[in-house]
């Protein structure tokens, strides 16, 4: 009986640097993601047209950077939207529901919301050999 008290002492006290290790885990693939697009989006472009890379003439160099500063800008702008809107939704949401906390949001969220069956074991096809297979299943569903 005491190692279970012993147990939970140790959970709970584990469970804030488990968070943080997630978060930092979290913000590090989406920092690896975002890195790797640009410069995916970069290469494709200096693939698509090598000369607007490989000349350095001053007007070009300005231009290059006049358009990534443009594209800065509006980085910065969609990204605010975003988090700013979806945070508002989420707010309102919580504001909406008379919740206190998380597990009563949940609550609530499950009183309003059916419930969804689970599925197990599965009714229906769940491997496909690709894409095609997958469509044309798709479209023939529910028509038997």
């Amino acid at each position: 009986m005491m190692a279970d008290a012993a147990e939970v002492t140790t959970e709970g006290s584990n469970d804030r640097v488990f968070k943080i290790k997630a978060g930092i885990f979290l913000s590090a693939v989406a920092g690896v993601s975002i890195l790797a697009g640009f410069s995916r989006t970069i290469m494709s472009a200096k693939k698509t047209d090598p000369s607007v890379f490989e000349n350095t003439k001053p007007a070009n160099v300005a231009l290059l950077e006049g358009g990534s500063r443009l594209a800065m800008r509006a980085l910065g702008w969609g990204t605010l939207y975003s988090v700013v809107g979806v945070g508002a939704f989420c707010y309102g949401c919580w504001k909406l529901s008379g919740a206190s906390n998380m597990d009563e949001f949940k609550l609530k969220v499950k009183e309003k919301f059916p419930l969804v069956p689970r599925n197990d074991p599965p009714r229906s096809r769940t491997d496909f050999d690709g894409l095609t297979d997958l469509l044309k299943y798709l479209s023939t569903w529910g028509k038997e």
